[in-house]
């Protein structure tokens, strides 16, 4: 009984195609919405997990002056020194350490130029970062203490200035120093900001500091905590470290900050989700459009066909029965939509997905959902017109012209 009904409703819809499929536009347009938002949302947030992740895990960077809020800078604070590195590597809540200055500059290699940012820091730099030197190698532990002019690269630098050949060994001139390459990075792509993290050059710090910027100023200092060591003892015990350090008293606020990777990424996380979920909102109430031109089109269909019901009715068919054809064709009219609905969208999602460089995240229960979601519209908006229909007089039904 049920397949004969669900037969006669495709009967239905397909008698006048063209008005089954602008009838179920508005469910389409919001599946395919509603699905590619939430992929698309899914996908950027992915990506700044992994692009947080890329920077280092249990993580804490360490900045003088305290974190302002808004369009204004940092207020004024003594810069670190080189030697609040080595206390802090004293602590044992800390694996490693990486001191890290920049300047902006213009590498020169032959006829080639990049204007680029030059990165002082150390070895340790590298672990902490998670990154990894792909040929040749890290700075020696001489060459850190000396300030030697040697050199590790990132694979824009390398396009740029080498092309594909191997860079190792090679010299390039930033500023008046000539800088021995020893190493490539492997590369890392763009961040989730659009920042080009393959677009640097490492060196010695000190040899940043002598050479380049002219001072011994650390700008920020990259913390990695010893496993197993919880985020606030560790930046509990650095703050007691650095505070005594800064000679701050007991009742002045910090003169520095430190900022865990983590939280940045759970609050980009958060904001994403959150416009995820507004745009699906607005995006949604294509179904309730969708639903209203489904009860539409089905009363209109009541009154196209009311000699047919009142035959049906005068033979002996129930009104459960008529009510029950008609609900079946408005459930089949969403569930049509819904099913190009969701193929549009991940569609959509999918090319979305390459253009902005993130990860194509479909879920399948966001799948299922707009599936379902989608019969329930036509549960919804498809139970007035079919009790209309079953309500009808057979006697007025087959006097209707």
């Amino acid at each position: 009984m049920l397949w004969e009904t669900i037969r006669l409703a495709v009967q239905a819809i397909t008698r006048n195609v063209l008005r089954s499929f602008l009838t179920v536009l508005g469910v389409v347009i919001g599946v395919a919405a509603v699905i590619a938002m939430v992929t698309v949302g899914q996908g950027s947030s992915a990506q700044v997990s992994a692009d947080v992740a890329s920077l280092g895990t249990n993580m804490l960077i360490l900045r003088p002056g305290k974190q302002m809020m808004g369009p204004g800078q940092r207020d004024q604070a003594p810069a670190f020194r080189l030697a609040d590195t080595e206390a802090l590597k004293t602590l044992a809540v800390v694996g490693s350490v990486a001191p890290v200055s920049s300047s902006s500059q213009t590498a020169v290699y032959g006829n080639a130029n990049i204007a680029t940012s030059i990165t002082g820091t150390n070895s340790s730099y590298l672990t902490v970062s998670n990154w990894v030197v792909l040929r040749g190698r890290a700075f020696s532990e001489v060459e850190e203490r000396s300030g030697a002019a040697v050199c590790i690269i990132g694979e824009t630098v390398r396009q740029e200035l080498f092309g594909n050949t191997d860079p190792t060994g090679e010299m390039i001139r930033i500023k008046a120093m000539s800088c021995q390459v020893i190493g490539l990075l492997q590369a890392k792509g763009a961040s989730s900001f659009g920042q080009d993290q393959d677009d640097v050059v490492m060196m010695p710090i000190r040899a940043l500091q002598r050479r380049l910027t002219g001072n011994q100023d650390v700008a920020t200092i990259s913390v990695a905590l010893a496993k197993s060591v919880s985020t606030e003892r560790g930046i509990r015990e650095i703050q007691t470290l650095l505070r005594e350090r800064r000679r701050i008293g007991p009742h002045e606020e910090d003169d520095f900050s430190v900022t865990d990777l983590k939280e940045i990424a759970s609050m980009l996380t958060s904001v994403n989700t959150v416009l995820t979920g507004l745009l699906s909102s607005v995006a949604a109430v294509s179904l309730l459009v969708g639903g209203i031109g489904i009860m539409n089109i089905m009363l209109v269909s009541v009154t196209e066909r009311t000699r047919e019901i009142g035959i049906r009715l005068a033979v002996g068919a129930e009104a459960g029965q008529v009510m029950t054809q008609f609900l079946v064709e408005a459930v089949v009219l969403s569930i049509l939509g819904g099913v190009i609905g969701i193929a549009l969208g991940l569609s959509l999602a999918y090319f979305a997905s390459r253009m902005m460089v993130i990860p194509f995240s479909p879920d399948p229960l966001v799948v299922v959902m707009a599936f379902g979601f989608s019969a329930l519209v036509g549960v919804i908006f498809g139970y007035f017109p079919a009790r209309r229909a079953a309500r009808l007089d057979p006697i007025e039904a087959l006097r209707y012209q």
